[in-house]
């Protein structure tokens, strides 16, 4: 339960609240513009002295809205929707590093975030260090520097499926001073709310789990308003000094629990405008109402492949939390409401990446796509689509084994999955 009410009520009514003769459904506002009076009220909104819209690429109400809804189902004070969930992952690192900068991340992370983050981000002179996971807390602290600024990880790792100990992480996050940003994309505030164990930003690629049907791309950022960015006044000048692109404004001091967001908003939505837009933000919006009923569904079911598999005399290996073979087990069940964790799983064929790739391309109900996390059931082998781009050495450190199937355990009849599995395997 979430501390501001039941989760399936939050995600149903929360967000919007309309008044007399207004709509019941989340309007969309689609419109790039909006209406002032006088001059003085725009240039007021323009110097953040009055609350308002202006121009969508900022903000936009039907966004506000639905970021708020998320807002409240992972326990944050405020959120911002971007136009992916890879923009929430830069935006999230962005928005307190600059060059000269550095952070430290999990390295069992998405592919593309890993890329991001050690090419890309290097670019503009930030550097990452990546580290395990499951190493201690002394050797974990031993990336950390001076000029460190957050430690990054995903709740549920995409695709090897690791879990986090996010009380661990937080605990060495906040013991060097900086936020613990967690991507809680594949686990969904249903399953768990990392702000709970100590996270301090939480994001997620809407597109997933939250849109559910794989109709809109999005992302979002939800700030808990826990950190205290004045307390490392040094560490975070962007935050608690003058803006000179806001005559002098101190996002801090001006905004208190409100400044991460605020900032990320005025300033980097402002300048690299990777705005959602109105309309995915209401699809997605649609796909909030029924996550509560969708989320449990998708682990059942997974929790059924992952039992069948786990019994296949062609199958290797498995990995799934939700089995009490899993080093993870125990963990997923303290941090997991009902040790649920998602509807993926990972597995891995005898006979290696080449057998793999065969059974995948025999599968009819699960379709290959570039893709996880929706009401389909669908496949992916990771070394060959979405992290093709990283090395074999980059591969092992992310513990990407190169017979690693991806299976996203849809919602539709769990004995077809299982069935369309099965023939697959005998082709």
């Amino acid at each position: 339960m979430s501390k501001k009410g039941n989760l399936e009520t939050l995600c149903v009514q929360k967000g919007w609240e309309p008044k007399k003769g207004e709509p019941r459904v989340v309007p969309i506002y689609q419109s790039t513009t909006f209406k002032y009076d006088t001059s003085e009220q725009m240039a007021d909104l323009f110097d953040l002295k009055a609350s308002g819209y202006f121009y969508t690429r900022l903000q936009n109400p039907t966004n506000d809205i639905v970021a708020a809804k998320i807002a409240e189902l992972e326990g944050g004070v405020a959120a911002m929707l971007t136009s992916s969930g890879q923009a929430a992952s830069f935006y999230s690192i962005f928005n307190i590093c600059e060059a000269g900068d550095h952070f430290v991340s999990a390295a069992s992370i998405y592919g593309g975030t890993y890329n991001l983050f050690a090419v890309t981000m290097k670019k503009l002179g930030i550097e990452c260090t990546f580290i395990d996971q499951d190493a201690s807390e002394e050797e974990i602290s031993k990336a950390f520097r001076p000029n460190t600024k957050a430690l990054f990880a995903e709740t549920i790792a995409n695709p090897v499926l690791s879990v986090l100990d996010i009380e661990k992480f937080a605990k060495i996050a906040h013991s060097h001073g900086v936020p613990l940003i967690i991507d809680n994309t594949f686990a969904t505030p249903i399953n768990c709310r990392p702000i709970e164990f100590g996270a301090d930003i939480v994001i997620h690629s809407t597109t997933k789990y939250m849109d559910g049907h794989a109709v809109s791309t999005g992302g979002c950022i939800v700030d808990s308003g826990n950190f205290d960015w004045n307390a490392h006044k040094d560490k975070f000048p962007g935050l608690t000094e003058p803006d000179p692109s806001y005559h002098g404004l101190a996002y801090s001091e001006a905004f208190g629990k409100g400044a991460y967001i605020t900032k990320a908003t005025a300033q980097l939505m402002r300048d690299l405008g990777s705005i959602q837009a109105p309309m995915n933000a209401f699809l997605l919006n649609l796909g909030l109402e029924t996550l509560h009923l969708r989320v449990p569904r998708h682990c059942e079911n997974a929790q059924k492949v992952a039992e069948y598999l786990e019994k296949n005399d062609k199958v290797a290996w498995v990995n799934y939390s939700g089995l009490p073979s899993n080093k993870y087990h125990e963990l997923a069940k303290k941090q997991f409401d009902g040790g649920r964790s998602c509807g993926v799983v990972t597995f891995g064929l005898k006979g290696g990446r080449d057998v793999s790739i065969k059974f995948m391309d025999n599968l009819k109900l699960a379709c290959i796509v570039t893709h996880v996390a929706d009401a389909r059931t669908c496949v992916l082998h990771p070394a060959s689509h979405t992290h093709r781009q990283l090395s074999d050495e980059q591969l092992l450190e992310a513990g990407i084994q190169p017979d690693l199937i991806r299976f996203s355990v849809g919602i539709e009849n769990v004995e077809d999955i299982i069935a369309d599995i099965e023939q697959a395997l005998n082709a």
